[in-house]
Formats: C-alpha cells, structure tokens, sequence
C-alpha cells in the first residue's frame, strides 16, 4: 500500500511522478542528486518511465511500487528513478533503443537498469510482482558476483548506441524518377493494408494519421482510386468504432481488438491532433458530411475537456477511473434506458448496447454497427426526424456521464503538442472556414508564446509554471509548421517571421553539419551519455522529418535557398529507407514529395484577399502555399507586384517565375500547376 509519508517526487511538476510521491520506493527525479549518489556509493540504477495516462504503468505501480517488502529491496539495492517520458524524451530514447538492441520489444512502463555511469544492461516492461523480485534479485546477485561481466555488457551497449541512426540508415534511392519511388512505396503500404477493415493488418491497430495523408496526397497526383477507396474505408471504420467517442467526440489512442472496437480508452491530444488534419483533408477530398462532424466534434471535446483557461491544452486523459480501465465511457443498457427512457430502444441498437453487453462484465463500449444509411433503412425512420432524435439522446448520455467520476486528467501543457493541435485547427479551419476554430488555434499560440518562450528559445511543459528544462526539436518543429500555418490562413507577417527566427535558433543549436540532420536536444542541453537524432516517422512523425518539411516550405516562402538545400539532403540521403519502409518513414515521404513535385505559390493582392484564401482552401490542393496582402508586404514574392487598382490580384508563381497576373480565382486556378 502507498506509504502516508511522501518521497521527493512531491515536489516535482509533472503529474505521473506526482502519482508517485507517495509510494515507499525512495524515487528520485533524474538530475545530479540521483546520479552523484549513484556514483559516490557505487550502486546500480533504476530508471523507470511511463506516463500519466498509462494504463500498465499504474498496474505495475499498484502491484509493486506500492507494496512496502518490494520498495524495500529496490531501496536498498539500487537508486531509484522515476521519469515522465513526456517530460524527459531525450531519456527515453537513449533507454528506449538500448532496451530494443538488447532484443526486447519497447514499451511503457519502461523499466532499464544501469551501471553508476548510466550505461544500460538490461530492461524490460511490465513486470509481475513475483517476475519484478526476481530481477531485482538476480541483478543485485550479478552485480556482487561479477561486476566485470556486467559493466561489459554496458559497455557493448554503450558503443551500440553511439552509432547515431543516420550512418546506419542513411542511403539515396538508386531509382531513375520519383514516380517509379512514390509508385513503389505506394505498393509497399499497399501489400499491407487490411481491406476489411481499414487501417494496416495488424492488432493491435494504431492510428497513423501520416500514413493516411500521404495517400491522400498520392491520391491527388495519379488520380488512382485504390488509395482514396483505403483511406475512405480506413476513416470510415475508425469513425464508427468505439476508438472513437460517439458521444463525447474526440478519439482513444488504439484500439486492442482489429476493428477499431475495443479502445484502450486513454486520450492523447497528439493523436487527436493530428486526426483534426486527416478528417479536414478528406472532406475536402471527398465532401462527406460524416468527417465535418468529426471535426466538430472533436474541437468541440478539446475545447470542453482539454483546455486550460488561458488557452493551453492539456496533454491526456488517462484510461482509468475509479480503477478500472474505460468505466467513464462504458454503458449498462439498464443506464440507457434511464436516461432516454422511450427513445432507448432506437439509440441502443444504433451504438450496438445489448442487454448481455457487447464488451466485458455487462457492459457496453459504443460503437456504430452499420452505417446511417443501412440503419435508417432497417428502422424504417425518417432521416430529419432521426438526427433530431439522436442529437438530443447524446445531449442527454453526455450530460449523464459527465457526472460520473473522471478519469485522471494529465494537465501539463507540452510545447509540441500543442503546437500540433494548433496545425490541426487550422486545417480544420481552412476547410471549413470557422472562425471560432482559427481563433481557439491563434489564442494558444499567443498562450505558448508567453508561458512557453523566454529570452528566444522554447521551454518544454507548463504546469502552473514554466519547466526548465529548454524545448527538443520536436518542440520546435512543430511550434514552427504552427507558425507557417498560422501564417497561411491569417497573413500576418508576424507568424511567419517568428518561424524564420526559430529556424535560425534551430539551426545554430541543433543542427549537425556531419550529415545535415538535427540532434534531438540542443548543443547546450544536459549531456546523456549518447546524443540522439530522431528519424523514423511513428504514431508522431519524427522531429527531423518535420524540419526538413518545414525548411522547405519556409525557404520556398522566405527565399532562403540555404534551407531548401539542408532539407533536400535531408530526405534525399534517406531516400532508399523512404521506398522501402513508408510505414515508419510516411511523414518523411509527405516532405520528399513537395521537394520533388516543387511548390506552387500562389499571392494574393487587394482588399477581397481573405475572400480568396478562403475560397481556395476549400480545395485540396497539398502542393500549393498561399501568400496575401492588402496593399504591400516585405516578403520576398511581392517584390515589384501591385494590385490592380480597383480589382483584387492574383500572381501564380513557381521556381521564382510568376505568371502573368489575373484577377478571379478561376483565371487562377488554371494557371495552379498540379502534377
């Protein structure tokens, strides 16, 4: 049981050590304290990682971290570290690859032990309590044994780890086009699909929103329908399965089951993030009602659950409450018939609820068994009268589960994320022209700008204050294709040269001229004992695949060839691994594509610019930037261009040529070059 005295984490800021600060393992915060004592008394480290909303994190917490005979011989045997991976990335990733090269599969809790140097030789998972008390153990027995046979085995992995991941990986495609190169990668995500049920053929099933954007973008170039059709089906499913919350918008991590129904219902704001682009790209693609109210919804969860009142969102919300995983959003049919009374019937056989429950002990996990139509159809119901009826039932289920007790809420507010959230509100803004979205979007970039920058560089997470511990460059990649896209929509100039400043700082601290990528931590940060560079594109995509995305763009806006230059090399070097392995190198292709395809810039001059924005953006047109003045503007491409006076102006430019100017967007529109 949890100890009524406190550790040292009750003095930490972030969340998941905070759950910790009563158990009575003698936990540290990873810093000089833990690793000087380490070191003076020649002990073994522990270095546990996970995060608030993990579901086994708790579990192995409950089970062992909490019992006192267990904290007693980690206590006495190692120092104890605890580590919120959301907080401290950088570590995860040293821990996280040393414990894959030792042939474990990753994952979270992640618990690794080190030499007093911090150099790994063994970790895991989760561990059973009677499994955990083994390790414990049988390490300790080693390392009073044969210390030497221990500190090699550290030292090999050590070595392991300071080959950075781009000698390993790095190799140009040896293809004559990059048609033949999208065509093949395009074949690859092909031969994986699940044409059942959408998404990849596996179970787990992740959503990997890059994935699903970059078929939207092949797509647009070949005009195929094969990649449209598995998007489709992909979106489709996702929307109609319990990993979507049917009543309450917004969408769970994964699903456990290979049809999107059973969640792991923890809530991640990156996820939801990203999935606010992918629905606003195929509804732009395809004008299907079902993917606006998506959209709608899942603004509308973020603006109710994961809000901060001074315009910060939140990180997540955990799977459990009242200790038990998915009891806020599971339904007794007895409870439904409670809340709806005559309307029950109808709703329940909509969501799926039967009297024996469709998931575990009874209860029920709403989900969307057939489509409207096939529904309206069997029911024999009025579509105006049934959309009625079924807006006012999850009205009445939302307002009921709202007095349930809710899970944990993870309320640090973390850079990058954020960041992306903003992306994602201004994809949903350009495709549907909410005002209220752009604005909620532009309210937390002026909420990062003033809790999150000082003195011109990124801070990592805000809690009730700013952490210390400086922004990674996923933190900077993504508040920078925040601020290009900010820019896009609103055409104020302010946005995009803040990006342009933290392009520069980016470059100064992070970047590495040995092979033109970027360090995952600045020049300056706390020395680990390797340096990581992250470059395989996952459920996020990686922090070097954004930047070469945004340099690209930035130097296409901002004329700077210099940056164009790193981030050509940047996906050319890796061009090979982008054929051949798209599933984890998806966004690095979305960046690949735009630099082979190229960019059309389109500029608009006069008083009816936003009019015009807004018009095109009801297109989908991905390789396609939009710069607007009234009257005049510094950047680059409105040099020596004016309105017509009296009429609204529009110059098509690409390489640096601008086509003769025009004044509809339909004159405009012929002259966009799309391959």
């Amino acid at each position: 049981m949890s100890s009524s005295k406190s550790n040292r984490l009750i003095h930490a800021s972030s969340p998941y050590l905070l759950q910790h600060a009563y158990n009575p393992v003698d936990w540290f915060e990873w810093g000089p304290e833990a690793l000087d004592r380490a070191r003076q008394e020649e002990k073994l480290i522990l270095v546990s990682i996970g995060y608030s909303s993990c579901h086994w994190c708790h579990v192995m917490e409950r089970e062992s971290f909490e019992v006192d005979d267990i904290a007693h011989i980690m206590n006495e045997y190692f120092i104890c570290i605890k580590v919120d991976r959301e907080e401290r990335p950088d570590i995860d990733q040293v821990y996280m690859d040393a414990v894959q090269a030792l042939g474990i599969n990753g994952g979270w809790p992640l618990n690794v032990f080190l030499t007093p140097d911090q150099k790994p030789f063994f970790g895991g998972t989760y561990f059973s309590p009677t499994g955990w008390v083994q390790v414990l153990q049988n390490i300790q027995r080693a390392y009073r044994e044969n210390p030497k046979k221990l500190n090699d085995t550290a030292e090999e992995l050590h070595q392991h780890l300071l080959r950075p991941d781009t000698d390993r990986f790095k190799q140009k495609t040896k293809s004559n086009s990059w048609q033949e190169d999208f065509d093949a990668l395009y074949a690859t995500l092909a031969s994986r699909f699940d044409n059942t049920w959408g998404g990849m053929d596996r179970a787990p099933k992740f959503v990997m929103p890059s994935i699903w954007r970059l078929l939207l973008r092949y797509h647009h170039l070949t005009n195929e329908s094969a990649p449209l059709d598995q998007v489709r089906l992909t979106l489709n499913k996702i929307q109609q399965g319990g990993i979507y919350d049917q009543i309450g918008g917004g969408f769970a991590r994964y699903s456990v089951d290979g049809q999107w129904f059973a969640p792991h219902f923890e809530k991640m704001l990156y996820d939801n993030a990203q999935l606010l682009s992918l629905y606003a790209e195929a509804y732009a693609v395809t004008q299907d009602e079902e993917y606006k109210k998506v959209v709608v919804e899942t603004v509308e969860w973020l603006l109710r659950e994961m809000t901060h009142e001074d315009g910060g969102f939140y990180s997540a919300l955990d799977a459990d409450s009242e200790g038990v995983e998915g009891q806020f959003y599971v339904w007794k049919k007895s409870t439904l018939r409670e809340v709806l009374g005559d309307d029950e019937e109808p709703v329940a056989s909509y969501f799926g609820v039967t009297a024996q429950g469709n998931w575990e002990h009874g209860n029920n996990i709403l989900y969307l068994p057939k489509t409207d139509v096939d529904f309206l159809k069997d029911h024999n119901l009025d579509d105006a009268h049934w959309a009625s009826l079924l807006a006012n039932a999850k009205r009445k289920l939302l307002a009921h589960r709202n007095t349930r007790i809710r899970p944990g809420l993870d309320d640090k507010i973390l850079t990058g994320w954020n960041a992306m959230m903003i992306c994602g509100l201004v994809d949903a803004y350009r495709v549907f022209g909410d005002t209220k979205v752009l604005d909620v979007a532009i309210r937390n970039a002026r909420f990062l700008e003033s809790a999150l920058i000082s003195e011109g560089r990124l801070y990592r997470s805000y809690k009730g204050r700013r952490s210390t511990m400086e922004g990674f460059l996923d933190d900077y990649a993504f508040f920078i294709q925040a601020l290009l896209d900010l820019y896009q929509v609103t055409f104020d100039e302010y946005w995009i040269s803040r990006a342009g400043h933290f392009i520069e700082y980016v470059i100064r601290n992070f970047f590495d001229p040995n092979d033109n990528y970027f360090f995952y931590s600045a020049h300056h940060a706390e020395k680990l004992i390797t340096r990581k560079k992250e470059i395989f594109d996952n459920v996020i995509p990686s922090s070097n695949s954004v930047m070469a995305r945004n340099l690209f763009l930035a130097g296409t806006l901002l004329d700077n060839d210099d940056w164009k230059k790193i981030s050509i090399s940047m996906s050319t070097n890796l061009g090979h691994l982008i054929r051949t392995e798209p599933n984890y190198m998806s966004y690095w292709a979305i960046a690949a594509a735009e630099k082979n395809i190229g960019i059309t810039e389109v500029l608009f001059l006069g008083d009816g610019v936003q009019k015009l924005r807004a018009n095109i953006h009801r297109y989908f047109f991905p390789y396609v930037t939009i710069q607007g003045a009234v009257e005049s503007s510094s950047l680059p491409l409105f040099e020596g261009k004016v309105a017509t006076p009296g009429k609204d102006t529009i110059y098509v430019c690409r390489n640096k040529t601008c086509q003769l100017p025009v004044h509809t967007l339909d004159e405009a529109m012929k002259q966009i070059v799309q391959p």
